[in-house]
């Protein structure tokens, strides 16, 4: 059957066209205003990185979680691939980091397109399980092939080359160049938002067999979106093994670490532009001052928080943005 495009009033994709309240012209000026952090919040780079860094990875997870309603719970594999990837290449072959870091995209884009082909056609909760499952043996294979990784001791990155002389190690460095990995993601999601591609993925997310009834073919395209979120967390997970500069596949490769990216774009508002950083903001931002201000209660309160969300803003807190707009 030939593919037909889908109009922009079809009910499939009306929802994916009006999916949040922020243009990308707001975006990128949040994304200008963001860049004067460094400058105002001296001694908060550290927390402004960390808030930067996965704002972009939950951008990332939402190009399929969000655009294409995949509920992905292991996109944790891709950020370790990248961050393994990075770094064994440097300490072991003296390759330069940001080239280690487009082989882990590379290593991830193949992992996914395997990945991808084998449990796409598998819907509701039982991809989120496959998700699980692969993240899962993934870490396992890291923390049981020490040759490689290092095992349970970890990977340490004690130094590394300059980047166009700039000090990788330097967090106003690294808050750059995480603000960059999250445009790229911002403008990825909207491109998704407008285009025909993008209407075949809000399409296959409201209703897989109506896409499928006008010439999609959902498998291909679930697989393709796949592979952007893939190279775009990778990224992520490169930038983040630097960030940390010590990391194990315990950490690198946990539920707990896919659960946060996809709660941070589930709290601001899956398949929208604005919802991941407003996610992250909250989640990793939140977290912190609660730490401070509330000793030893700081994880009720943020339970707390993420309840009042999830009861009172269900869609995310884009939602909540746009009711304001409208008053």
């Amino acid at each position: 059957m030939p593919q037909t495009p889908l109009s922009v009033s079809h009910p499939a994709v009306r929802r994916g066209v009006n999916a949040g309240p922020w243009s990308l012209g707001w975006v990128l000026v949040v994304l200008a205003v963001l860049a004067f952090y460094p400058v105002v919040f001296r001694n908060f780079l550290t927390l402004g990185v960390t808030i930067v860094l996965f704002a972009g990875m939950a951008t990332a997870w939402d190009v399929l979680g969000g655009w294409t309603g995949q509920l992905s719970l292991g996109h944790a594999v891709f950020v370790g691939i990248g961050a393994y990837t990075m770094a064994l290449l440097v300490l072991r072959a003296g390759v330069a980091p940001w080239w280690g870091a487009m082989a882990g995209v590379g290593a991830s884009v193949v992992v996914a397109a395997m990945w991808g082909a084998v449990t796409f056609r598998l819907r509701g909760p039982y991809f989120a399980l496959a998700s699980i499952a692969v993240a899962e043996m993934t870490r396992i294979v890291a923390n049981n092939w020490a040759s490689l990784t290092g095992g349970a001791e970890g990977v340490s990155l004690p130094s590394l080359p300059r980047f166009l002389e700039l000090d990788l190690f330097n967090r106003r460095v690294e808050f750059y160049i995480a603000l960059v990995l999250l445009g790229l993601a911002v403008v990825a999601a909207s491109w998704l938002q407008r285009s025909r591609f993008g209407y075949h993925l809000q399409a296959i997310r409201e209703d897989e067999d109506a896409a499928m009834a006008v010439g999609i073919n959902p498998t291909r395209d679930k697989v393709l979106a796949f592979l952007a979120s893939a190279a775009l967390t990778s990224l992520g997970g490169s930038l983040y093994g630097i960030f940390l500069g010590f990391f194990e596949p315990r950490g690198m490769f946990s539920l707990d670490l896919s659960v946060q990216l996809a709660l941070m774009a589930y709290i601001g508002g899956v398949g929208t532009l604005f919802g991941p950083l407003v996610g992250a903001g909250l989640l990793v931002g939140g977290s912190e001052v609660l730490r401070i201000y509330f000793p030893g209660k700081s994880l009720f309160v943020y339970g707390l928080l993420i309840i009042l969300v999830v009861l009172f803003a269900p869609d995310g807190l884009g939602t909540v943005v746009r009711r304001v707009r409208r008053v």
